[in-house]
Protein backbone atom coordinates (compact mmCIF):
# COMPACT_ATOMS: atom_id res chain seq x y z
CA UNK A 1 0.00 0.00 0.00
CA UNK A 2 1.28 3.46 -0.98
CA UNK A 3 0.53 6.15 1.60
CA UNK A 4 0.70 9.96 0.77
CA UNK A 5 0.48 12.78 2.22
CA UNK A 6 -1.82 15.60 0.97
CA UNK A 7 -3.15 19.36 1.87
CA UNK A 8 -6.20 20.53 0.58
CA UNK A 9 -6.60 20.64 -3.11
CA UNK A 10 -3.63 18.82 -3.57
CA UNK A 11 -3.97 16.00 -6.36
CA UNK A 12 -2.89 12.27 -6.88
CA UNK A 13 -2.38 10.69 -10.65
CA UNK A 14 -3.53 7.12 -10.62
CA UNK A 15 -2.45 6.14 -14.50
CA UNK A 16 -3.07 8.82 -16.66
CA UNK A 17 -6.62 9.23 -16.38
CA UNK A 18 -7.72 9.57 -12.99
CA UNK A 19 -7.05 12.05 -10.45
CA UNK A 20 -7.77 11.83 -6.63
CA UNK A 21 -8.40 15.68 -4.69
CA UNK A 22 -8.06 16.18 -1.33
CA UNK A 23 -10.81 18.62 -1.14
CA UNK A 24 -11.44 18.89 2.62
CA UNK A 25 -10.56 17.60 6.16
CA UNK A 26 -12.64 18.19 9.28
CA UNK A 27 -12.35 16.24 11.90
CA UNK A 28 -11.82 12.67 11.40
CA UNK A 29 -13.77 12.52 7.67
CA UNK A 30 -11.80 13.40 4.66
CA UNK A 31 -14.02 14.68 1.61
CA UNK A 32 -11.93 13.94 -1.46
CA UNK A 33 -12.70 13.78 -4.88
CA UNK A 34 -12.46 11.45 -8.01
CA UNK A 35 -12.32 12.35 -11.63
CA UNK A 36 -12.29 8.94 -13.97
CA UNK A 37 -13.77 7.97 -17.08
CA UNK A 38 -17.13 6.74 -17.21
CA UNK A 39 -16.52 3.27 -18.16
CA UNK A 40 -14.54 3.15 -14.52
CA UNK A 41 -16.43 2.32 -11.83
CA UNK A 42 -15.74 3.77 -8.39
CA UNK A 43 -17.86 2.49 -5.58
CA UNK A 44 -17.44 3.16 -1.49
CA UNK A 45 -15.96 0.18 -0.09
CA UNK A 46 -19.05 -0.92 1.60
CA UNK A 47 -21.41 -0.16 -1.46
CA UNK A 48 -19.40 -2.34 -3.28
CA UNK A 49 -19.13 -4.95 -1.07
CA UNK A 50 -22.47 -4.84 -0.73
CA UNK A 51 -23.48 -4.93 -4.63
CA UNK A 52 -20.90 -8.47 -4.54
CA UNK A 53 -22.77 -10.02 -1.75
CA UNK A 54 -26.31 -9.56 -3.97
CA UNK A 55 -24.40 -10.90 -6.99
CA UNK A 56 -23.60 -14.09 -4.64
CA UNK A 57 -26.88 -14.34 -3.54
CA UNK A 58 -28.38 -14.06 -7.23
CA UNK A 59 -27.04 -16.77 -8.22
CA UNK A 60 -26.55 -19.46 -5.62
CA UNK A 61 -29.94 -20.58 -5.73
CA UNK A 62 -29.41 -21.45 -8.88
CA UNK A 63 -26.63 -23.64 -8.42
CA UNK A 64 -27.94 -26.92 -7.47
CA UNK A 65 -30.17 -26.59 -10.05
CA UNK A 66 -26.90 -26.16 -12.11
CA UNK A 67 -25.40 -29.14 -10.81
CA UNK A 68 -28.73 -31.25 -10.90
CA UNK A 69 -28.91 -31.14 -14.78
CA UNK A 70 -25.42 -32.14 -15.05
CA UNK A 71 -25.75 -34.82 -13.05
CA UNK A 72 -28.95 -35.75 -15.09
CA UNK A 73 -26.90 -35.27 -18.61
CA UNK A 74 -24.38 -37.47 -17.55
CA UNK A 75 -26.53 -40.34 -16.48
CA UNK A 76 -28.10 -40.13 -19.93
CA UNK A 77 -24.82 -40.11 -21.57
CA UNK A 78 -23.76 -43.26 -19.60
CA UNK A 79 -27.10 -44.78 -20.53
CA UNK A 80 -26.75 -43.73 -24.23
CA UNK A 81 -23.46 -45.63 -24.56
CA UNK A 82 -24.71 -48.58 -23.48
Amino acid sequence: MLILSRKIDEKIKIGDEITITLIDVHGDQVKIGVEAPKNVKVFRQEVFDAIQKENKAAVAPNEPATSNAIDAVSALSKLLKK
